[in-house]
C-alpha cells in the first residue's frame, strides 16, 4: 500500500522562504533543520522546503509542470490578505481559480472550496 509522505520543494533558501509559507498562506512550522530545511503543515499534509533551485520556472499557470491548489472557503478574502502579504495574482485558471507563485516561481492556485 503507498501513500503521500510529503512534498518536497526545491527552493533557493528554505529559511527565507518560510515566511511566504507560514505568514502569507498559514501554513504551521513544524520544524527548521539545521537551518538548511524547513518543515510546514497545512491540515494533513507536510511541505519539505530544500535547498535546491527551479531551473525552468514557467512563465504562467498552465505551462508549469507542476502546482500546489489550496483551498478557501472565502475566496475574496484570502486574495485581499495575500495581497497584503505583497503576493501578486498573476492569473487566472478559469473562473473562480486565482494564480500566484512563491518567491521561487512555483505556480500555486488559490480556489473557493466550500
Amino acid at each position: 500500500m503507498l501513500r503521500l509522505g510529503h512534498i518536497e520543494l526545491f527552493v533557493a533558501d528554505p529559511v527565507g522562504s518560510m515566511p511566504f509559507y507560514r505568514d502569507a498562506l498559514g501554513f504551521e512550522l513544524v520544524e527548521v533543520q539545521g537551518d538548511k530545511v524547513v518543515w510546514l503543515k497545512s491540515g494533513d499534509t507536510e511541505l519539505l522546503l530544500r535547498p535546491g533551485a527551479n531551473d525552468t520556472p514557467a512563465g504562467n499557470y498552465q505551462r508549469a509542470p507542476i502546482a500546489m491548489v489550496l483551498y478557501t472557503d472565502d475566496l475574496t478574502a484570502t486574495s485581499a490578505r495575500l495581497a497584503e502579504h505583497g503576493i501578486q495574482i498573476r492569473g487566472d485558471d478559469g473562473p473562480g481559480c486565482l494564480t500566484f507563485t512563491d518567491p521561487d516561481g512555483h505556480w500555486l492556485q488559490l480556489v473557493e472550496f466550500a
